[in-house]
């Protein structure tokens, strides 16, 4: 018992770190783990990983607010678009044929995949960004600054397609309700990708709204029993302690390592929705 305890916090602790660090909650692999290593229910995997996604959302959010790392503004934005698109993803629950969508959310993380490497190759991984001014955006006041520890100096960033971004945010969240599937990937990647956010605002700003969308799906899974107390207490315990190293350690980082991290993650999870959607794989 007490060797699966322990099992369980340091697990917890790696997957703290690397969902901190992307922005992608760690659920990606707390459920492969807990279900090919531990031998547990996918419901119960599943049940766990979403508790744990709201202590990484918590250890990390604390941090980067702290550090004026995060953009709130965009955050509480785009998570109107998710909520909305999470329920109208439940309501088209039986009636999309899901097969579809995960071809169509694969293939937008496979096209993520080829814009991260062109920007691994161009001049600078992560320079500031001169983006024309967008109105929409100054009218929201979404446009944000952080200071970059790595460069030692304060970026002022300028935050574009503002409708794109938010029409990607409300598909993650139609997909999150179909599908079932974390979106903390399609978070990040909408902020990176289509708004031109530094990466690290990215992230940051992904950590806030991974919470707010899990708090939700974990009131369902709690008052459905599928919440193991043996199993969470610990893996939130440990995630909770990683979050927090982690988001020392992001901002540490230059964004082209955070990148060589993100786009092998970014490609097994869009070849794996592909190969889902055409029926290759369950």
């Amino acid at each position: 018992m007490l060797s699966q305890i322990g099992l369980l916090l340091v697990t917890g602790v790696l997957a703290g770190i690397l969902g901190s660090i992307l922005g992608i909650g760690g659920g990606i692999i707390l459920t492969p783990f807990l279900t090919l290593v531990m031998g547990l229910d996918i419901k119960y995997a599943i049940a766990a990983s979403i508790v744990c996604v709201i202590a990484t959302s918590s250890g990390a959010t604390i941090a980067y607010l702290k550090d004026d790392m995060l953009n709130l503004r965009v955050a509480m934005f785009l998570e109107i678009a998710t909520t909305i698109g999470a329920i109208v993803g439940a309501l088209l629950s039986g009636i999309v044929p899901t097969g579809f969508l995960f071809i169509l959310f694969g293939g937008f993380l496979l096209f993520s995949v080829v814009n991260m490497i062109q920007k691994l190759r161009g001049k600078s991984a992560e320079q500031i960004q001169s983006s024309a001014s967008n109105s929409l955006a100054e009218k929201l006041k979404l446009n944000g600054s952080y200071y970059d520890k790595v460069l030692d100096q304060q970026i002022d960033y300028q935050v574009e397609k503002v409708p794109g971004g938010f029409a990607m945010m409300f598909g993650a969240g139609i997909a999150s309700g179909l599908l079932g599937i974390g979106s903390g990937v399609f978070k990040v990647t909408a902020m990176d990708t289509i708004m031109k956010m530094p990466l690290k605002p990215s992230s940051a700003t992904s950590n806030l709204m991974m919470g707010v969308t899990a708090a939700a799906s974990a009131m369902v899974y709690f008052f459905s029993g599928a919440v193991l107390p043996q199993i969470a207490a610990p893996l939130a315990l440990g995630v909770l302690g990683g979050a927090t190293i982690g988001s020392r350690i992001m901002q540490r980082l230059k964004p082209v390592v955070i990148r060589m991290i993100f786009i092998p993650i970014l490609l097994i999870m869009g070849i794996q929705m592909v190969l889902r959607g055409f029926g290759v794989i369950n």
